[in-house]
């Protein structure tokens, strides 16, 4: 089983979530204080106007860009939704909800200009985050999300997640939530409701049923645009959908923060609430737990992942592109076909951990390294389906094609992660910018390694800059040393003035230079 844990960084002007999995980063989540139009807050809003070209509308939710929602995005029940506001601001005062009369849904091929006038009160969740120059997308298909249960205002389908695999239980949880889900709601059963008792599954039905109810009482003292219900933070957002038993720790640098996550997690599993820990040590604790040298490692255009093997990745308006290469040493002993097929398994499962890393959406595309056989071309496709089985953003994966190529769709309602990985570089006194200089030794041993399992080479001479010299060499058990017995190869570092910081030189016992 997989071990998760969740790493929280709190400074003043953000809270930053990392998901280490076996100590691994893979997920990365900044969320700003101040930040607004979070994924499933609840809007009273005004239409701005109309584009009966693009069967959508302009939505004012009180961004600085207007916001955007189709008429696919408006929902069955959105006739419901807006009797019930006319209802609310025409009366004064708002209708029980359960014993209002919703209207028949509307037509799924229809026209937005036949529901929808301009200056028109309605009711919108945001579906995306605003992202680069576009406002957020909106839905008008409301629902409110719990850790077992999504509920859904003026809907009567129940449905389970299709990653519960028994249809046995699949039955069981169906007919149990519709002889207790209230009138006016449907209901969606999440995976994590599987084996859930009546009594447990009960109270959040009427929790959440509460929070809706409550936030309606609201309405008539709102003022388009004005939010009426919003979604909790990123932070415990994030672990009411991912929280599980496979999680061993949640470590949090601010008192407040670990309160609250407490008091979250004594509601939903209180067996729970013993793994968070309150990191109180001097060294920031991304630092302290190795994961600001992830980061520099993981987020750059670059990223190494196998005995001198990297992706390059590229974002353009269209897409993302990622290139697969083997660099210069293949594997001794090991044919062509081979070698790219190991190389090609191992980066599927590196870009299976970037797409949530960075968290990319859209369309992406990936070159693979050339193979021949087409069942080495099914297993890199099927190992990818594997690797992004654990990815909770909806996806469609391609097989490769004839020219080595995989498309992946993947659905993206925040912004893109985007770090920058560069450092002032001390040899040009920051006129210039190099790869980060912490991570250089690391990449320095990805290619000691690489030639030494390539070439079996029993003696090898590393030039490199003295800044680089000195840190190699120093101390008894020096890192030299260290290298040495783990390769079984003696080596001489000299120091050469002449290169540049982030450049290294390999020579054999004769003289002759390796190229890398």
């Amino acid at each position: 089983m997989t071990n998760k844990e969740l790493v929280i960084h709190v400074t003043s002007a953000e809270v930053n979530i990392a998901l280490l999995e076996d100590k691994q980063l893979v997920e990365l989540n900044k969320e700003k204080k101040e930040s607004r139009f979070t994924v499933g807050d609840i809007y009273l809003a005004r239409v701005k106007k109309i584009m009966p070209g693009l069967n959508a509308a302009f939505v004012d939710v009180g961004y600085e860009r207007d916001a955007f929602l189709h008429y696919l995005d408006l929902g069955p029940q959105f006739q419901s939704f807006t009797t019930y506001i006319d209802y609310v601001f025409k009366k004064g005062k708002v209708a029980a909800f359960q014993r209002f009369k919703g209207k028949p849904d509307i037509d799924k091929k229809g026209k937005i200009t036949r529901v929808l006038r301009e200056g028109q009160k309605i009711l919108v969740q945001i579906a995306k985050e605003p992202i680069a120059n576009k406002g957020p997308r909106l839905s008008s298909e409301i629902s409110i999300a719990g850790r077992h249960l999504v509920l859904l205002p003026f809907s009567d389908k129940v449905s389970v997640s299709q990653k519960i695999e028994s249809s046995e239980e699949r039955m069981r949880l169906k007919q149990l939530i519709r002889s207790i889900r209230p009138h006016n709601f449907g209901v969606i059963v999440r995976t994590v409701a599987e084996g859930k008792k009546v009594a447990q599954l009960d109270a959040e039905l009427k929790q959440l049923s509460g929070k809706w109810e409550s936030a309606l009482e609201h309405l008539r003292s709102i003022r388009p645009p004005g939010l009426l219900l919003s979604e909790m933070s990123r932070t415990t957002s994030i672990l009411r959908d991912m929280l599980s038993g496979s999680f061993s720790q949640i470590t949090v640098d601010d008192e407040t923060v670990v309160e609250e996550i407490r008091e979250y997690i004594e509601e939903i599993a209180p067996e729970k609430k013993k793994i968070v820990k309150h990191y109180t040590g001097k060294v920031n604790v991304f630092e302290y737990m190795g994961i600001d040298k992830q980061i520099k490692t993981l987020f750059g255009r670059t990223v190494p992942f196998r005995n001198g093997a990297y992706l390059i990745l590229e974002h353009t308006e269209a897409l993302h592109v990622i290139d697969v290469n083997s660099g210069n040493i293949a594997s001794a002993g090991i044919d062509q076909e081979s070698n790219a097929l190991s190389i090609n398994l191992t980066a599927a499962q590196e870009i299976a951990r970037q797409l949530r890393l960075r968290d990319i959406g859209g369309i992406i595309v990936i070159d693979f390294i050339d193979m021949v056989s087409n069942e080495n071309k099914q297993q890199v496709f099927e190992r990818m389906k594997e690797y992004m089985s654990q990815d909770r953003a909806k996806h469609s994966i391609l097989p490769l094609s004839r020219f080595g190529l995989m498309q992946i769709t993947r659905q993206r309602v925040r912004p893109e992660m985007n770090i920058k990985t560069v450092e002032k570089c001390p040899v040009c006194r920051g006129t210039g910018e190099s790869i980060p200089s912490i991570l250089f030794v690391d990449e320095l041993e990805n290619k000691v390694k690489s030639i030494t399992a390539a070439t079996g080479i029993k003696y090898l001479e590393i030039k490199t800059h003295p800044f680089i010299e000195a840190y190699i060499t120093r101390g008894i058990f020096t890192i030299r040393r260290q290298w040495q017995r783990k390769y079984h190869c003696r080596m001489k570092i000299t120091a050469n003035p002449s290169v540049n910081l982030n450049e290294t030189e390999f020579y054999d016992r004769e003289g002759n230079e390796i190229k890398v």
